[in-house]
């Protein structure tokens, strides 16, 4: 990006962003809610609201089947979708501008054609769905604990990152100081061991719907990373190690320093 129409951009950002008005007792409340922000130091809690309140003047935001929208909604997904690219920028979430809040899981039809050539069509229920250049869909709960414990934002987000690279594959857009045989080599086998254990039986701490696809264990560890980060490093320590050097982020600053190939 031109340096001159990166920093205009960012200025536009800004001015957008400051025409909303979010009270410390409106952020704290929703802080409240989401036990990532306890990770954070003070800077990067701040860096962490001023990228969600431009995130909400940048996109356009909007209800399904009859929710309406409220600041307390947008301030929880913005805080959300904004921790994966805190130390990435607002630039990372470029080319699509729609996020959708529906009322609980919502369904998607479907086709598919199997490997005989017959197409299957059916309603996919789900929590959420990142389309490639369209919004983000996301189910809202007004009690957590209905979702599961899963992290619907993030996950969802992660793969919206996931597409940077023009493939749904769970190999985002890296940086220029890390390896695509890197990341092949640390999430490889730890995919296909997972998917071992679950196709063996095992009760993991880890989400099974990581087993899908390489794209669902890129998008779900990425919800364990910011949330459990002691257990993807216990479970996974070359995937965490690899999410440390895309994210730009150390969850546990005691067990990852440093940025880096590894």
């Amino acid at each position: 990006m031109i340096p001159g129409y990166k920093k205009f951009r960012e200025w536009r950002r800004q001015r957008a962003a400051s025409k909303i008005d979010i009270s410390d007792a409106q952020w704290q409340a929703t802080e409240y809610t989401l036990p990532f922000m306890d990770r954070l130091n003070d800077d990067e809690r701040l860096r962490l609201r001023q990228l969600a309140r431009q995130f909400i003047a940048e996109k356009e935001w909007s209800g399904a089947r009859g929710l309406e929208l409220n600041a307390d909604q947008q301030l929880s997904v913005a805080l959300q979708a904004c921790l994966p690219v805190l130390n990435l920028g607002l630039d990372w979430y470029d080319g699509w501008v729609g996020v959708v809040l529906y009322p609980g899981d919502f369904i998607i039809p479907r086709k598919l054609m199997d490997e005989d050539g017959v197409v299957h069509e059916f309603d996919d229920g789900v929590l959420g769905e990142a389309w490639e250049g369209g919004p983000v869909l996301i189910s809202w709960f007004d009690n957590p604990a209905e979702a599961g414990d899963v992290n619907i934002v993030i996950h969802e987000f992660a793969h919206k990152l996931d597409m940077g690279n023009g493939a749904v594959d769970g190999i985002p857009a890296l940086h220029e100081n890390m390896t695509r045989r890197a990341w092949i080599a640390a999430f490889e086998p730890a995919f296909l061991d997972f998917r071992r254990r679950i196709d063996a039986g095992e009760n993991t701490a880890i989400d099974p719907y990581a087993a899908e696809s390489p794209a669902e264990f890129f998008a779900v560890v990425s919800e364990v990373f910011f949330e459990i980060p002691d257990l993807l490093l216990g479970e996974y320590p070359a995937v965490f190690e690899q999410l440390c050097n895309f994210y730009r982020q150390y969850p546990l600053k005691c067990a990852a320093n440093r940025p880096g190939e590894t």
